[in-house]
């Protein structure tokens, strides 16, 4: 069985192979493809996959090329994981973000838009590239913003594309934690938008153990969500936001930190992957080595100033060892050998969010098997939430049509109607900055 790693050089695709090693079943895939348009960083990716296989029976055989067609024949699977103007776009996208007061994060607020509006395009020929070449293959993506790319690849692949992120998993790993439960055996209700969900209930043997958890402010504080927002914040919700709801919720804050004098987080990924891939290039390094120090730090230092904001502390050990690879490999079992799974996924909606229409692409649980993912029924969001939610989509339509059309009057609408960008005339200048920067953008008109 083949896999297609479109945006194979990717910093994070030895996560991925490394599932792949430990997946000694029947029907597990034997053959990895990768893709990437930059050589060296492809090159510096697959001598980190070598050492990864070192002495590993029936190892899945690596390739790579540079020709994404050939890349996508044949292929059963199709991992998305590409970064449109790489990691000096998203570096980018933070200093024109901040500069006007507004903020920069790679996949919320202007800084997401930004980087939707100049992946779209790709992400849409992408999408018709494998409905010509591999129709018959899946398409997972983690390509951000994981949710608006996944819509707009479902207009020409349907339910054949599935959008993952490992934020829900890991959310519901440390509250099952919290509760003293195994959390394989627990479930969370979880719904609303990629980067923008909230569980509802942690239900462990059928029990919902949730109100037990929001009641003990000692018990919240055991768990990164409950020091990040408060415990007075989370009972008044009456929920766990994701993460990413910090920059919701304390945006000023957020905006002010991202100011501060010295890197953006995109600007410190790139000066750290950039010392990786020249390391992992030269001869005689070891480059798994290089690509595991590297890795954790980017891991420990992920949020660092959110949680130094809401002076959370440090990431807890168990959530630095990573997570897309593992719900990826799960995706891909499930469906490939019918072992049923309920994964927390982003799919078309048909009904499962009132609020929404049904090919908008929402992120809930799902039961997954041979026929694909299909959305499982869901509780009303509260007012708030369904308010929120409405607002980010209607924003993400509009970046979908701003890129099918290249009108930049639509690309203005997308950023001004965002709840955290509060003028038209801070739009204006956004897409004014963003355009004379990115050569991506240049379709705008």
């Amino acid at each position: 069985m083949r896999l297609t790693i479109v945006g194979g050089g990717g910093f994070r695709v030895p996560l991925v192979y490394g599932a792949l090693l430990g997946d000694r079943a029947e029907g597990r895939v034997s053959e990895v493809v990768l893709h990437d348009t930059d050589p060296d960083r492809l090159a510096a990716v697959t001598r980190v996959l070598a050492e990864q296989a070192a002495g590993v029976p029936d190892a899945p055989a690596v390739t790579a090329t540079a020709d994404l067609d050939t890349a996508l024949r044949d292929a059963r699977f199709v991992f998305s994981a590409i970064r449109v103007g790489g990691l000096e776009g998203r570096a980018q996208d933070e200093r024109i973000a901040f500069a006007e007061g507004v903020l920069g994060q790679e996949t919320v607020g202007a800084g997401g838009i930004a980087y939707g509006l100049r992946t779209v395009p790709v992400a849409v020929d992408l999408a018709r590239r494998v409905a010509r070449l591999a129709p018959d293959a899946w398409v997972i993506n983690f390509t951000n913003p994981a949710g608006l790319v996944t819509e707009a690849m479902s207009r020409h692949l349907g339910d054949r594309v599935i959008g993952i992120c490992d934020s829900p998993v890991g959310l519901g790993r440390r509250l099952a934690r919290a509760l003293g439960a195994d959390p394989g055996r627990a479930a969370i209700d979880y719904a609303g938008l990629n980067h923008l969900g909230w569980v509802s209930a942690v239900r462990v043997d059928g029990r919902d153990e949730l109100p037990r958890l929001l009641a003990d402010p000692g018990l919240l504080g055991t768990v990164e969500e409950g020091r990040l927002f408060g415990a007075d914040w989370l009972r008044a919700l009456g929920a766990v936001p994701n993460e990413y709801l910090h920059y919701y919720y304390f945006h000023r804050e957020a905006v002010r930190a991202g100011r501060r004098p010295g890197p953006t987080r995109g600007a410190f990924l790139q000066t750290q992957q950039d010392r990786f891939y020249e390391e992992a290039r030269r001869p005689g390094t070891a480059a798994l080595a290089a690509w595991e120090r590297t890795r954790a730090e980017r891991e420990a230092t992920y949020m660092a100033e959110n949680r130094e904001t809401a002076g959370a502390g440090e990431r807890e050990a168990e959530d630095l060892s990573g997570g897309y690879e593992k719900v990826a490999l799960a995706l891909m079992r499930a469906i490939a050998r019918d072992e049923r799974a309920t994964l927390i996924l982003n799919v078309r909606n048909r009904g499962t969010l009132a609020a929404l229409d049904a090919d908008a692409v929402v992120e809930v649980p799902c039961l997954v098997g041979a026929n694909g993912a299909r959305p499982l029924a869901a509780g009303p969001l509260p007012a708030h939430a369904t308010a929120l939610v409405c607002a980010v989509k209607a924003v993400e339509r509009e970046v979908l049509a701003a890129a099918s059309t290249g009108s930049r009057a639509t690309a203005v609408k997308a950023f001004a109607l965002h709840p955290l960008v509060d003028s038209v005339d801070v739009a204006r200048r956004l897409v004014d900055g963003y355009t004379a920067v990115h050569p991506g953008l240049a379709y705008l008109r």
